[in-house]
């Protein structure tokens, strides 16, 4: 079974910057869409960002500008760069792998931002 595993959370302070990696063991990550999502406190889960088959990206509005998203060519690890980051980028970060079988969570890593 496919398991993916995120690292890089913590704590930063705003305007900083924080470096998020999802590995697996496998290479889902090379023929399959890649996404991360994040959940605020007291909030659905959202849409961050997206790197797809072709490379081609998109991100949320509120990231925009400030966040990139990539996956290494080995297709095992995916990462999110987030700079000037803010208070209300604080939340739970998930990364799923979009796969023909069904999609594939991590289990988050947490991300605060203080003041």
């Amino acid at each position: 079974q496919v398991q993916l595993v995120e690292s890089g959370g913590g704590l930063v302070q705003e305007g900083g910057s924080s470096r998020l990696s999802c590995t697996t063991s496998g290479n889902i990550f090379r023929g399959n869409t890649v996404a991360w999502y994040r959940q605020p406190p007291g909030n659905q889960r959202e849409f961050v960002a997206a790197i797809y088959v072709n490379g081609i990206t998109k991100y949320a509005d509120s990231v925009k500008g400030r966040f990139t998203i990539s996956r290494n060519r080995a297709g095992n690890v995916a990462s999110l760069e987030m700079n000037s980051l803010k208070v209300e980028d604080t939340a739970v970060y998930y990364c799923k792998a979009i796969t023909p079988y069904g999609d594939v969570w991590g289990q988050g890593t947490q991300v605060t931002v203080s003041s």
